[in-house]
């Protein structure tokens, strides 16, 4: 009786286009602009601010009722072009003219704050002597590279890898600069680093997942892809 009861709950909040507040372990949730249910991770949560703005609550802890758009910058677009939020909130909602822009800032901001907090819990190995000794001696789940990172370097750290892991090759995220990378670490003159093993590197990888999502859509959740790779060079 539980479990139905569950399972009736669930049904209800994926058909609901307007929650009640954020819920932390709701699992689906209903697109406002799509009409299809998804996973709450392939989603993204907006309220209406103090100012009558549409506000992106890429966190999904901001208070307040909220509704739910496919976390692609197509899916956001058509719910702009659909005039969903003043629908969906049954009022006007001001929208910023770089909305979708602004959105996207927000996630990346989300993946480098998770990237701090990852720092702090002494989950990232930073610098290309820790990174290729991580890779030798850690459970390294992803490796970061600057953007505009030598080819070389890369390379290197790809053929160390592949010597010291037999199973698949860990994520590649190389979309950040050494500026953004320096500030979530804390250290000057970051280039390479690597992710290890557990909670906090999860929840970055979750980010970049998402953020990788809204950039080109939903290829990487549809093949079926545990961890994407965000960044791969040609080698």
């Amino acid at each position: 009786m539980i479990a139905g009861t569950e399972n009736a709950k669930l049904a209800n909040n994926a058909t609901a286009e307007l929650d009640n507040g954020p819920r932390p372990r709701e699992r689906a949730r209903l697109c406002a602009a799509t009409r299809t249910s998804h996973p709450v991770s392939d989603l993204i949560r907006f309220v209406v601010g103090p100012g009558g703005e549409a506000v992106p609550d890429v966190k999904s802890k901001l208070p307040g009722r909220g509704i739910w758009v496919t976390a692609t910058r197509d899916a956001l677009g058509e719910a702009i072009k659909r005039k969903v939020f003043a629908r969906g909130f049954k009022r006007d909602v001001r929208l910023a003219p770089d909305f979708v822009d602004h959105t996207e800032r927000l996630l990346e901001r989300a993946v480098l704050d998770a990237l701090a907090m990852a720092g702090t819990a002494r989950s990232v190995a930073a610098g290309f002597a820790k990174v290729e000794a991580a890779l030798e001696k850690e459970d390294v789940i992803a490796i970061l590279h600057a953007a505009g990172a030598s080819s070389d370097g890369i390379r290197k750290l790809q053929a160390a890898a592949r010597r010291h892991r037999s199973g698949p090759p860990p994520a590649e995220i190389g979309f950040l600069t050494t500026a953004q990378l320096d500030l979530a670490l804390n250290r000057p003159n970051v280039v390479h680093a690597a992710l290890l093993a557990g909670p906090a590197s999860e929840t970055v990888l979750a980010r970049c997942r998402r953020l990788e999502r809204f950039r080109t859509g939903d290829q990487h959740h549809q093949a079926g892809m545990a961890v994407p790779t965000l960044y791969r060079p040609e080698t």
